[in-house]
């Protein structure tokens, strides 16, 4: 677990609701107004979300019960696959529960659109996006409200920097044998997203050889945080940059590598279900998740800024200077599962 003392977890939501706070008290856009009153009378919205960590996903909670009196933010936090799965069931059993679907596997979202199972909308704070998050379905049924920047970390107690490694090659190198920790596809989206992008850059023995170094597997791509934490590995593959710097502000002896042939970008949108229980919440937490609020109140925690008038979190590489690796929506719907099946076939889990 990462080392966070109560004094730290005081002082982090103090700052917290104090930037939040900030962005609470802001006018809301003529339709955001408009979807509040109705909101206010459904009272609450559920979240299935994959794409930002547990305390992240709860300060963005909070920041949502701070802006919108009246309107309960119920946070259903899981890895991206297993929220998909809960969804999936939900329409076959005929109910509703989730309000807002967000996962960082964009292949979920061409999917549940061919199924005629979203509602299509645009929040008007969209407009207000990084331009490459602006529109990234051209109907509607889908917007930006995550990105995930995954990439390698190291622990500086058992490796040094000269000798971290420094592309997504090198760590096929038998010498990092039983000193690699990873996530795993079937549970999380970004680590398919990861398998996916290595299979098609590198060819179809990539898996194969970086199994013979013996990875420690979990599950969520945050999982190799924790093990690196704790000492059990010395590198993190495909972890989540925000995890990371996170768990270094903590003084955890951790830091990032930028791989030099990239880093995998989840560019994950957010939908709303055509059952979900509580419309116009939904809509108002669409609102919410493309406004500056949500960014704000995730910063502290080290995540992406999706606005520029909210700046980067303290660590990150400015995004005009990462190479950013990321398979097409459609190539994510087809090969994600591809390389699932391929993952369990050569590890066994």
């Amino acid at each position: 677990m990462f080392l966070i003392d109560r004094r730290q977890m005081l002082a982090l939501a103090a700052w917290s609701a104090a930037a939040t706070k900030a962005w609470a008290d802001t006018p809301m856009n003529p339709q955001e107004a408009a979807l509040y009153e109705a909101a206010k009378r459904e009272g609450e919205i559920t979240w299935y979300t994959g794409q930002y960590s547990a305390d992240a996903s709860e300060a963005a909670g909070r920041a949502f019960n701070e802006r919108y009196p009246g309107v309960r933010c119920n946070v259903v936090r899981s890895t991206s696959q297993v929220a998909f799965q809960r969804l999936s069931q939900d329409f076959r059993a005929g109910v509703g529960q989730c309000d807002v679907f967000s996962s960082t596997n964009g292949g979920h979202y061409v999917q549940l659109k061919r199924q005629n199972r979203l509602v299509q909308f645009r929040p008007l704070n969209a407009d207000g996006l990084l331009p490459i998050l602006r529109t990234p379905d051209p109907d509607n049924y889908f917007q930006s409200s995550f990105l995930g920047i995954y990439l390698m970390g190291f622990n500086t107690t058992l490796v040094s920097e000269a000798e971290a490694p420094k592309s997504w090659t090198d760590i096929l190198d038998p010498k990092w044998k039983d000193k690699l920790a990873v996530g795993h596809p079937g549970f999380s989206g970004a680590i398919g997203l990861w398998a996916l992008q290595m299979r098609t850059m590198f060819g179809p023995d990539y898996l194969r050889r970086f199994e013979r170094n013996k990875p420690q597997v979990g599950r969520s791509s945050i999982d190799p945080v924790t093990m690196m934490t704790a000492g059990e590995r010395a590198v993190g593959v495909a972890v989540p940059n925000a995890s990371t710097l996170f768990a270094a502000s903590r003084g955890n002896p951790l830091k990032v590598i930028y791989p030099t042939e990239g880093v995998i970008a989840a560019l994950s949108p957010s939908a709303i279900p055509t059952n979900a229980p509580h419309p116009n919440a939904a809509k108002l937490f669409q609102e919410f998740q493309t406004g500056p609020a949500l960014s704000t109140a995730v910063r502290l925690l080290f995540n992406e800024s999706i606005r520029p008038d909210v700046a980067p979190p303290e660590g990150s590489r400015p995004l005009d200077q990462v190479t950013m690796l990321a398979p097409s929506l459609e190539d994510a719907e087809k090969g994600v599962p591809e390389v699932r099946e391929q993952w369990r076939e050569i590890f066994g889990v």
